[in-house]
């Protein structure tokens, strides 16, 4: 290819003037072309580049779409060498495990000498040029995009992902490098506030033993009033993890250890109670690196939810490990329930579908699987069995009616989806109480559903808190459709971080954490 020698024009992507201007306010036009330096390279030294870098091969495709956008034009130095962006990028990779990225950087020796050796005036090479670019990449597709989505769905996370374009991304970093450091536009906030809980505990790690708390056999548990030495090690686990403001060293269980239990319990989902069993010590025994990898997992599901999503004017989110529904508008939370979600059999499906309707006073409907594995051998037992469930044969299917000891309970809430999962109240109430609440066939009960529907309902007058009782409880099933589709979406978060800096970490119901550690972790 024949060398172009033109200059192309430094588009001015915003003011740096306007100091009041927020960063939203900071629009980057897409459009916008970066170029720092005016002269090119022969673009045949792409192929020669990744024949000698195989290691970088899987972003060759992406590397020659940047430089046939850019027609070959250096973008990694400028009149004084490389450029700032560049330096910036490698302190990046070089910090990797800040990002909870568990992984090595091809041809880092290379680098290292690169930049351990840099001087003023520096001439373009294209080798330096090429590996940046592939670096580049390499840091994009670990960082804000995580897994390729067919390892995510072999993984069973089903909530679409959603496309974004990193080589017009990169114009904007190179007009602004600082952006690369707190990257909303890729990554979800949630993501920080989960790097900060990294930062914290690997702190931790490095400057506290974690030490084992130690029982004699005849333990069974503590109460406020006891006294052993294990009670003193709890106390200053509890102070490591921030749960008491100080550590007195007594080894008298007291009130003030009694709320940082409480807190510690209310972190991990665990039942509000001051009591210290055998169990809860064996929770405050798991290794602190346990803690890492568990926060490290989530970050990278963080990777894989748009961040778009929590810019939604409404939206309900249910988190499995958590059996917790929040419902925002505008960003806020407004409303919290507990949940029951599937059974380890009828594991809950993480996937995203929009809301359409509320049906009052429903009819179950029973699943062919239940029907058939359920229902037909009780039948067969007991011929009484529909009637005495309020029960009837529907053509060839089978319903269970209207009413308050219908499965579904008062009110389902509909978003339709091919896994056949919604939102239902129950009968069963009493399981809203247990610390763990994985008992459905998949669908999810709702522990305060006609608050929720309240919620939902609150700008309709046509829906009043008292029509709302009346269609619940009237036994004729009763269909409305929503004004406005809210999007639903069922996740699993073992780790979650509160706006206060708050970890909670929960229990790994459908040991999804240990098949996400073996991709992440495997070398």
């Amino acid at each position: 290819m024949k060398k172009i020698f033109f200059v192309f024009s430094l588009i001015a992507l915003f003011t740096l003037s306007c100091k009041n201007k927020s960063a939203k306010d900071q629009v980057i036009k897409p459009t916008a072309v970066v170029e720092a330096y005016q002269s090119t390279f022969d673009s045949t030294a792409v192929d020669s580049f990744f024949k000698t870098h195989p290691l970088l091969q899987k972003y060759e495709s992406d590397v020659k779409q940047l430089y046939r956008k850019h027609q070959y034009h250096y973008v990694w130095f400028d009149k004084k060498g490389i450029n700032e962006f560049a330096n910036l990028l490698y302190d990046k990779t070089n910090n990797l495990e800040d990002e909870g990225v568990a992984i090595n950087v091809p041809y880092k020796d290379k680098l290292d000498k690169i930049h351990t050796n840099l001087s003023g005036n520096q001439k373009p090479n294209t080798e330096i040029e090429l590996l940046h670019s592939s670096l580049y990449f390499f840091y994009a597709m670990n960082v804000y995009h995580g897994l390729d989505t067919e390892k995510s769905n072999e993984i069973e996370w089903y909530i679409p992902r959603k496309k974004q374009s990193y080589i017009s991304y990169l114009d904007s970093l190179l007009a602004n490098p600082s952006l690369i450091n707190k990257d909303e536009k890729n990554l979800i906030s949630q993501y920080f506030l989960l790097k900060k809980a990294l930062q914290k505990y690997r702190q931790i790690q490095k400057k506290v033993k974690w030490n084992t708390i130690t029982i004699d056999s005849s333990f069974n548990s503590y109460k406020i009033g006891d006294s052993a030495t294990a009670i003193a090690q709890i106390r200053e686990r509890l102070f490591l993890t921030d749960d008491i403001k100080s550590d007195s060293k007594s080894a008298v269980y007291d009130k003030e250890l009694s709320k940082g239990i409480l807190n510690y319990k209310l972190r991990r989902g665990y039942l509000s109670n001051s009591t210290i069993s055998k169990e809860l010590i064996q929770d405050l025994n798991v290794p602190i690196s346990e803690r890492i990898k568990t926060i490290m997992i989530n970050m990278e599901r963080c990777r894989w939810v748009s961040s778009d999503v929590p810019k939604s004017k409404e939206l309900i989110a249910i988190n499995i490990p958590s059996f917790q529904l929040s419902y925002f508008k505008n960003q806020e939370v407004v409303f919290r329930s507990k949940v029951v979600v599937g059974k380890i059999l009828n594991k809950t499906v993480i996937f995203s579908a929009p809301m359409k309707y509320i049906v009052f006073s429903p009819y179950w409907n029973v699943p062919t699987s239940i029907k058939k594995n359920e229902i037909l051998p009780a039948i067969a037992k007991n011929p009484n069995y529909l009637a005495q469930h309020n029960m009837e044969w529907n053509g060839n299917n089978i319903r269970q009616k209207p009413g308050p000891k219908n499965s579904l309970g008062l009110i389902k809430f509909l978003f339709p989806n091919s896994n056949h999962i919604y939102l239902h109240d129950t009968p069963s109430k009493s399981l809203f109480e247990r610390e763990t609440r994985a008992f459905s066939h998949g669908c999810i009960r709702v522990a305060k559903p006609k608050e929720l529907a309240i919620e939902i309902l609150k700008d309709d007058p046509k829906w009043t808190p008292e029509k709302i009782e009346a269609a619940m409880n009237s036994g004729k099933e009763t269909w409305h459709t929503l004004k406005n589709k809210i999007p639903v979406y069922i996740g699993y978060f073992t780790a979650w971080v509160d706006n206060d800096g708050t970890i909670h970490f929960y229990n790994d119901i459908y040991k999804r954490d240990e098949l996400l550690a073996n991709l992440l972790f495997k070398q």
